[in-house]
């Protein structure tokens, strides 16, 4: 008799003999990308929002030559179909081509926007799994991480996008997943502006329940994560580690997309959540209106899992950068996330 893990083995073979793409509840292993190294080529893409501008582009060229890689431009990376940056078959065409190249390793849209979700159906995902290379952003960039971790078990990177600051920071967080392949511990350092504050007024931490809890770190951008529910493109949630952020939302809104999760189920599956920073969240001046916390404390609270708010996740500088995929350990006490095994091989 043919035991389960021979059983998966043989599929996941006879899978890509002809071609498939398992779901990753039956894939035996993980991709890991190769760790980036200095002289490598990386893919400028523009998987969402159009880039109008060409100085944009010639911006983010600058920042990766800085970082001692070699950029390429894809083929329609200045296209325009209304706000979208070209038809959805192109701006694919553009990620499928670059997964297929050997030259580069590293894939990096501009921006985000909108328009990812519109593309996963003409993603090649055995392409994509026979060639695993870093792919990093955030926002709406979310719906690609977690489309090509789901298909294909590749762990993707959520991170910077071409336009975001660069800075010290952001630079050093970067170059220690991607390039070090370091087995980080993060938590909240003290914002700039607090630095000569007798208190912390930024990046506070808000405990929901503590606890410890293990598990697969799964998340993005809470809008886009919640359009896929109900796809194949979200990924298995059973024991993740959840993390969120959102950007200038009502929290009505914040309120309704976590219903969402909690109505289909999401929320039952996760072992531990995070919540990162809203930016410009704030409850409207109708009278009554809840606040962000007590909308986190009626849907998290009652899970009983390890739950805090106030990661340094989101849309804010310094954008850090985080593996989606890799099993990590988190601690909701002092609201840490430690990478349990390297991201990059």
């Amino acid at each position: 008799m043919v035991n389960r893990r021979q059983f998966l083995k043989n599929t996941a073979l006879m899978a890509g003999s002809l071609g498939l793409t398992l779901p990753l509840t039956a894939q035996a292993t993980i991709l890991k990308p190769p760790r980036l190294q200095s002289g490598m080529g990386v893919g400028l893409i523009s998987p969402a929002s159009a880039t109008f501008l060409p100085e944009k582009i010639e911006i983010v060229q600058d920042a990766m030559k800085a970082l001692g890689l070699i950029p390429y431009l894809a083929p329609h990376v200045l296209n325009r179909y209304g706000y979208l940056a070209g038809q959805d078959v192109d701006r694919a065409a553009d990620i499928n081509q670059f997964f297929a190249d050997s030259r580069i390793q590293l894939i990096l849209p501009i921006q985000g926007g909108w328009g990812c979700s519109r593309i996963l159906p003409y993603l090649k995902y055995d392409l994509i799994q026979r060639n695993p290379k870093i792919i990093i952003g955030f926002s709406d960039i979310t719906a690609l991480l977690l489309a090509i971790y789901a298909k294909t078990g590749l762990i993707t990177f959520h991170g910077p996008n071409g336009l975001t600051s660069w800075r010290s920071q952001q630079t050093q967080s970067f170059r220690e997943i991607l390039e070090q392949g370091k087995t980080v511990k993060y938590i909240n350092t003290t914002h700039p502006e607090d630095s000569d504050r007798l208190m912390a007024v930024k990046n506070r931490l808000r405990i929901i329940r503590s606890g410890k809890a293990r598990g697969r770190l799964i998340g993005g951008n809470l809008s886009v994560f919640s359009t896929l529910v109900g796809s194949p493109y979200l990924p298995d949630m059973k024991g993740a580690i959840l993390f969120l952020e959102e950007v200038g939302e009502n929290i009505y809104r914040i309120d309704r997309w976590l219903t969402h999760l909690k109505l289909a189920g999401v929320l039952a599956q996760i072992s531990g959540f995070i919540w990162g920073q809203c930016v410009n969240c704030n409850p409207t001046e109708d009278y009554g209106s809840l606040t962000l916390e007590e909308v986190l404390r009626d849907h998290i609270e009652p899970l009983g899992i390890p739950a805090w708010s106030g990661a340094i996740i989101g849309h804010l500088e310094p954008v850090l950068t985080f593996p989606i995929g890799l099993n990590v350990e988190i601690d909701s006490a002092e609201g840490s996330i430690q990478l349990l095994e390297s991201p990059v091989t």
